[in-house]
């Protein structure tokens, strides 16, 4: 079985947690071995004229690298990291932490804990205070 639709259905809580200004960050870790890349991190960023996009710092062995996309362009670009190299994705908001994680069958599973951030990311609050 795929683990994609249960993916799906945790990157629909994903924006569904930036629609209601509770996202925090979203983090994939776990790696299968030893990876030349051991982290990838999601936050918003909000550009001069108001547009949200979203940052992502892929954080290699000697290295780091950024990129910024819109919202829709990152599913596929987290979609593809998701079992080479990496087992799980936590998304943080200010109401709970979501994971989803693979198992060694490569089936995958959402699980919900209580929030490690208490607030939104500060550009959530600022989009928040902005009305946006």
């Amino acid at each position: 079985m795929s683990y994609e639709p249960i993916f799906a259905l945790f990157w629909e809580r994903v924006k569904q947690s930036i629609e209601d200004k509770t996202f925090a960050k979203l983090t994939l870790a776990k790696t299968i071995g030893d990876t030349e890349i051991k982290n990838v991190y999601v936050r918003p960023v909000l550009l001069e004229n108001d547009v949200m996009q979203m940052s992502v710092i892929s954080r290699f062995k000697t290295e780091e690298t950024e990129s910024f996309h819109s919202l829709e362009e990152i599913y596929p670009v987290l979609f593809s990291l998701m079992n080479k190299p990496f087992l799980s994705a936590l998304l943080f908001t200010s109401e709970q932490d979501v994971v989803f994680k693979l198992n060694k069958k490569r089936a995958g599973s959402i699980t919900e804990q209580a929030p490690t951030f208490l607030n939104p990311s500060d550009v959530i609050l600022e989009m928040k205070a902005k009305g946006i």
